[in-house]
C-alpha cells in the first residue's frame, strides 16, 4: 500500500479545518497509509526584514528536510510549480506509485520554501497562483489526493 506523507509547518488551530482534515484522512485510509507531520512554525517578529525572514525560512526548511523519509518521492507545493487538472494529478500519483512506495508532500510556512529544499524535491506543484492560508491548502491537498484515488479506481465522486 502506498504511503502518503504530508510534512507541513504550523499547527491547525481552527476546529472546522481539523474536522475536514480528519474526514479526508478517514476516507484516504481505504487507499493509502497517511502520515501528517506538523512541524512548529517560527515566530516572525513585528519588526522583520529580509535577513530575519531568510533565517526563519531556512530554520523551518532545515527542520522539514530532517523529517523527510529516505527513498520518498518529494513533491513541494510551490507557487512556481506545475498546475494539474484533477485527472492529471491522479495519473501523476499513479505513475509515481509505480516507482516509489512513498510520496512526501511538503507545505512550507508563511515565508515559503528555500531553494535548497525546492532543489531536493522531485517535483513542484501549484494549486493556484492565488495565495491561500496554509491550513486551507492542507485541506485542498487531502481532498485532491482523495479525488485522485477515486479517479484511479474508476469510482464516482462529485464533480
Amino acid at each position: 500500500m502506498l504511503t502518503i506523507n504530508i510534512v507541513c509547518i504550523g499547527k491547525i488551530k481552527e476546529k472546522f479545518f481539523k474536522e475536514a482534515i480528519d474526514e479526508y484522512s478517514k476516507r484516504l485510509s481505504k487507499y493509502c497509509k497517511l502520515n501528517i507531520l506538523e512541524l512548529p512554525d517560527e515566530k516572525i517578529p513585528d519588526k522583520s526584514n529580509s535577513s530575519i525572514e531568510n533565517e526563519i525560512k531556512t530554520k523551518e526548511c532545515n527542520n522539514i528536510i530532517n523529517h523527510i523519509k529516505k527513498d520518498s518521492y518529494i513533491i513541494c507545493l510551490d507557487l512556481k510549480g506545475k498546475e494539474f487538472s484533477s485527472e492529471q494529478f491522479s495519473k501523476n500519483i499513479e505513475n509515481i506509485s509505480m516507482q516509489s512506495s512513498q510520496i512526501t508532500f511538503i507545505i512550507g510556512g508563511s515565508l515559503g520554501l528555500t531553494e535548497n529544499l525546492l532543489n531536493l524535491s522531485n517535483q513542484k506543484i501549484c494549486f493556484s497562483k492565488m495565495t491561500f492560508p496554509h491550513q486551507l491548502i492542507r485541506v485542498f491537498l487531502l481532498e485532491q489526493i482523495y479525488r485522485a484515488f477515486k479517479i484511479s479506481n474508476g469510482e464516482t465522486y462529485h464533480k
